[in-house]
């Protein structure tokens, strides 16, 4: 039997993964050209903005908040995908990234399952700044590894963060939807 929280998550992806697909159907596998470095990049950009318009209330361009925690889990899922894929094959067919996001997503869900028992579902009680806050720590974390040449010493690695960055997104997607 599945949770609310696996409910929610559910419903957070599934509009996460229409918009993923939308775009790839429109854009091709354009963002296999990305080095991890580009994925940071991106993740960084819709972070920072996401930050930005919290702090100084005032937003010029009309793109919600909500579409750059989307973006988000995306660019998330991305990063994931390509470090799975270990060919240079560029152009795939959206069957093929559909069954590679939704194996990026199971292994996103059964962490967040996971941590929830653990955790007892603390991210409820959070702030949207504090996981802004957390997904910008998982993006500078990725910099860093990758400055490593993808090498930690005790630190989990960059796919890890990017489970991590992927779920708070969702978190603050669910909290926006369920103000409660």
């Amino acid at each position: 039997m599945q949770s609310t929280t696996d409910n929610q998550f559910i419903e957070v992806i599934d509009t996460c993964k229409k918009i993923f697909l939308k775009k790839t159907a429109d854009y091709g596998t354009s963002w296999r050209v990305y080095r991890m470095i580009t994925v940071a990049d991106q993740l960084y950009i819709k972070a920072k903005r996401i930050r930005n318009i919290q702090e100084n209330v005032v937003q010029k361009i009309g793109d919600p908040i909500e579409d750059e925690f989307r973006g988000i889990v995306n660019y998330a899922i991305i990063g994931l995908i390509q470090l799975r894929i270990t060919h240079d094959k560029w152009d795939l067919p959206v069957e093929e990234v559909a069954q590679l996001y939704d194996e990026s997503v199971r292994a996103a869900l059964d962490l967040l399952q996971k941590k929830n028992n653990d955790y007892g579902e603390a991210w409820r009680d959070m702030n949207q700044h504090g996981l802004t806050d957390l997904i910008l720590s998982k993006i500078l974390r990725i910099r860093q590894i990758l400055k490593n040449d993808g090498k930690t010493l005790v630190s989990e690695g960059v796919d890890a963060n990017l489970y991590d960055i992927l779920n708070y997104a969702v978190f603050a997607l669910i909290l926006m939807n369920n103000p409660d």
